[in-house]
């Protein structure tokens, strides 16, 4: 089910719900409905709705400021870190409240991993960086059992072949692209479900984010994900899926081809056909 926008702007010609085909009930992982944000006084988004299928890719785009990462940080509660904001509505994963004040806010972000726009790699060894996740959350008990995780992980990031004779080198020693591998490498170590991805290749040269995207593409296979993208293009060659922000307010979502050849309402033609952005 897709959503209402509430507080229609007449002025930006919002729909009274968000147009485009909503997904099979049974295809949902993610279910948010009525999300308002809130940075103090000042609303970024404004009561959303929408639904995130599994083991697909779902983009966000929009124009900068448009409310995109925003909505993206509420769902793993990455916004719990800024004292002034504020999240209300209903965000479900797998049909739980993630909201919820008996859910463990670390235990949910293991569920629903978070890659970021610039490569943060901590100050540790490649093979430290991915242990990291593990360990913490006591997913292993030998050494073995550990070693096996960082070099599946690493695999899975594709990095392996490229990394596995040094893996006691700093993982901030690795190029732009190779760091965000290493990063995505870490977040599934823990064997989420989700992975959010803010802008992940904005740092990247055209071979490292090509290589990301082949690896987005083989990773949904295993996990659902979400990606913010200011790039149309990269939206349409990585999703199945594409949700069109626009200032605060979720004004189209559906299947990527559609939303980029035949979209149902004129902001998401005029983002499209790059009248404005």
């Amino acid at each position: 089910m897709n959503v209402q926008t509430k507080d229609s702007e007449q002025d930006h010609g919002y729909p009274d719900t968000t147009v485009g085909k909503p997904i099979l009930e049974s295809d949902i992982k993610v279910a948010a409905r009525d999300v308002s944000v809130f940075y103090g006084e000042k609303q970024a988004i404004k009561s959303v709705s929408l639904d995130v299928a599994a083991n697909e890719v779902t983009a966000f785009i929009g124009p900068s400021g448009c409310g995109k990462s925003t909505f993206l940080r509420a769902l793993n509660r990455m916004n719990d870190t800024i004292d002034i904001c504020r999240v209300t509505g209903d965000i479900r994963l797998d049909g739980e409240d993630v909201y919820d004040r008996k859910v463990d806010v670390v235990q949910l972000r293991a569920r629903v991993g978070m890659v970021f726009q610039k490569p943060n790699p901590f100050p540790k060894s490649i093979f430290e960086n991915v242990a990291y996740g593990p360990r913490i959350h006591g997913l292993v008990s030998h050494k073995s059992e550990l070693e096996e995780i960082v070099h599946s992980s690493l695999e899975r990031a594709g990095l392996l072949n490229e990394v596995k004779d040094r893996l006691d080198t700093p993982g901030t020693g690795l190029s732009g692209g190779q760091q965000q591998r290493l990063c995505i490498a870490r977040a599934i170590a823990v064997s989420p479900e989700v992975i959010l991805m803010d802008e992940p290749c904005s740092a990247l040269d055209p071979i490292a984010t090509a290589k990301i995207e082949e690896l987005i593409d083989e990773l949904r296979a295993n996990y659902t994900i979400v990606i913010v993208t200011h790039s149309m293009q990269q939206a349409a060659r990585v999703s199945q899926r594409t949700a069109f922000f626009h200032l605060g307010n979720l004004v189209e979502m559906g299947d990527t081809e559609t939303i980029f050849t035949n979209p149902e309402h004129r902001l998401t033609q005029g983002y499209i056909t790059g009248r404005f952005g």
